[in-house]
């Protein structure tokens, strides 16, 4: 197996088994809700420590990356698994839910950025789509995990859990430490991986210019919002306006699903600007129907639509900045705009829940439109002032990367 395929093969088991947690864990929340006593509100202020676990450790990942290598990633994997075991064990008040729940957010934020960056390193390697279609597989292996939970839901809660944390620490066995692209190399010669990818390294990012970043981050943020807002409120919408009982359950899986279908589909495509604008017209889009559907098949219509333009926003800008930041920087940058864009993903629910109370739920869908439009319409300046605009409008970089003379590459020479 050649060094691209090797690093691209470690990418997609690195999401699978991400979204296999998260499968597991959003299919189980209801009995964890049980087992430990709570209510909705107990609920809602204990996964606010999913969040606080998650920031912190999303901020130190990279730096950790950047020097340890890509055995970071496994070892956060096998980490984020033993972690779902402790909640499944000890969650049985308020106070250990939290606890648990902060555990899990840490290992989940560290594991993030870390799969991230790997796969950041493998689409420069490897010359061709991986970040795209790696979250592909992080999205179906969540459907695909969720509905496997569900099926085994008469067995004890820490059951699923267990498997999944037998497979995360097996797998992460594959996540070899690799030299550092920097020090490491010149003192021992660095590994063939690493020196396949040093060869593709971009102008070096300083060590203080981290504002590009927070901008493409900002982006993300946007992303995520709309992503996580209708993930965590499309069964509710279909519940509370249309009384559809069960089949409001179908509502996320159709989302995650339809996420899924377009990562793959899109995952080829190299026009990062118009896939960016295309993505956020589509999420407005799919949010106005929403808001304005006479029947639950129009929503769901509007849930695909707003599913397909959501997909691609945040892997897309992740491939920008994969392939324009150095090597031996690569896990500090995407722990930058990681970062950014997770303050987005914990912002979306809480958006949506502040204007569904004050305008109702499809007023709050028009507001989530307006989220859309907003990205859509920050998208070019944002680039351009960071530094990847020009990155951003050349589509046909031959293998995935720019040359050095392309004025979207980011050389550090802005703030």
């Amino acid at each position: 197996m050649s060094v691209g395929n090797r690093m691209t093969f470690r990418a997609y088991l690195g999401f699978g088994m991400f979204g296999a947690f998260w499968g597991v864990w959003g299919a189980s929340v209801p009995r964890l809700q049980e087992q430990a006593g709570v209510g909705d509100g107990g609920l809602g202020f204990a996964l606010l420590f999913v969040g606080a676990g998650a920031l912190p450790a999303m901020l130190l990942a990279g730096r950790a990356l950047d020097r340890r290598g890509p055995g970071v990633a496994g070892a956060a994997l096998a980490a984020l698994g033993g972690a779902g075991v402790l909640v499944a064990f000890t969650a049985v008040n308020l106070a250990s839910l939290c606890v648990g729940l902060a555990v899990v957010g840490a290992t989940s934020g560290a594991a993030d950025v870390a799969i991230n960056a790997v796969a950041g390193r493998a689409e420069k390697a490897a010359g061709r789509p991986v970040i795209t279609r790696a979250h592909g597989v992080f999205s179906s292996l969540v459907v695909l995990a969720s509905l496997a939970t569900g099926l085994v839901s008469s067995l004890p809660i820490a059951v699923p859990f267990a498997v999944v944390a037998a497979v995360c620490s097996g797998t992460s066995v594959g996540f070899k430490a690799g030299a550092v692209p920097g020090a490491r190399s010149r003192q021992v010669g660095a590994p063939p991986e690493e020196d396949v990818v040093r060869q593709e390294a971009a102008v070096p990012l300083g060590r203080r210019r981290t504002v590009p970043l927070v901008l493409v981050g900002v982006l993300g943020a946007f992303a995520f919002a709309s992503e996580n807002a209708h993930q965590s409120w499309s069964a509710v919408f279909l519940h509370d306006e249309f009384h559809a009982g069960g089949l409001s359950a179908v509502a996320p899986a159709v989302f995650a699903g339809t996420v899924a279908i377009t990562r793959f589909a899109a995952g080829g495509l190299t026009a990062v600007r118009g896939v960016l604008l295309a993505g956020a017209a589509g999420a407005a889009g799919g949010a106005a129907v929403i808001a304005a559907a006479p029947t639950p098949a129009v929503a769901g219509a509007g849930l695909a639509l707003a599913a397909a333009g959501t997909a691609v926003l945040f892997p897309t800008l992740l491939r920008l900045v994969a392939r324009n930041v150095d090597e031996d920087r690569r896990g500090r940058a995407t722990s930058v705009v990681t970062t950014v864009s997770y303050l987005g993903f914990l912002a979306g629910p809480v958006y949506v829940g502040l204007w569904a109370d004050a305008v109702g739920l499809r007023g709050a869908m028009v507001a989530v439109a307006a989220l859309a439009v907003a990205l859509l319409v920050l998208t070019p300046p944002l680039l351009r002032l960071s530094g990847f605009g020009g990155a951003a409008r050349d589509g046909q970089a031959r293998a995935g990367v720019f040359s050095s003379a392309s004025p979207g590459r980011w050389s550090g020479t802005k703030r």
